[in-house]
């Protein structure tokens, strides 16, 4: 529903600001949680490069937390354990886990890509009601300052 915006009052459109920036924030908010994750990904295909013939039997640290590491043998190179959501992982392998982590890219690339226009046309909104509200408040005070003038004489 089309609403004309100079039809509603300074409140109202107070009131709608309000929505536009709490939408806006949201829907921002939502494309760097996506872009976190995706970047998340992009490492997780990159990392897949070191599983090679050539790094098999290497020694190698592997985290047990963020910032807790044992030695370890690199002894499969051929498959990998890859969480797949909710507590699953499953094995798979380097090939197959390239397309999974490639298919996940490009599901992410496109979410950003439906969010940016909805962004965009929130900040167009917000733009617009602010202009108007700027036109109404100035127009509120000549109308005071006539009246302020009218008084006096």
């Amino acid at each position: 529903m089309a609403v004309n915006l100079t039809e509603l009052s300074l409140p109202q459109l107070e009131g709608l600001k309000t929505q536009l920036e709490q939408e806006t924030e949201f829907l921002t908010s939502s494309i760097g949680q996506l872009k976190v994750v995706q970047t998340k990904y992009v490492e997780a295909k990159d990392s897949l490069s070191v599983l090679n013939k050539n790094n098999a039997g290497k020694e190698l640290l592997v985290p047990l937390t963020s910032s807790m590491y044992v030695p370890g043998t690199l002894n499969d190179v051929e498959h990998v354990l890859v969480d797949v959501g909710t507590g699953y992982y499953v094995e798979k392998n380097v090939g197959d886990t390239k397309e999974f982590f490639k298919r996940k890219i490009d599901f992410l690339t496109k979410q950003i890509e439906k969010i940016q226009p909805a962004l965009q046309e929130k900040h167009s909104m917000k733009q617009a009601v602010i202009e108007v509200m700027n036109i109404k408040i100035q127009q509120l005070q000549s109308q005071q300052a006539a009246q302020s003038g009218t008084t006096k004489a």
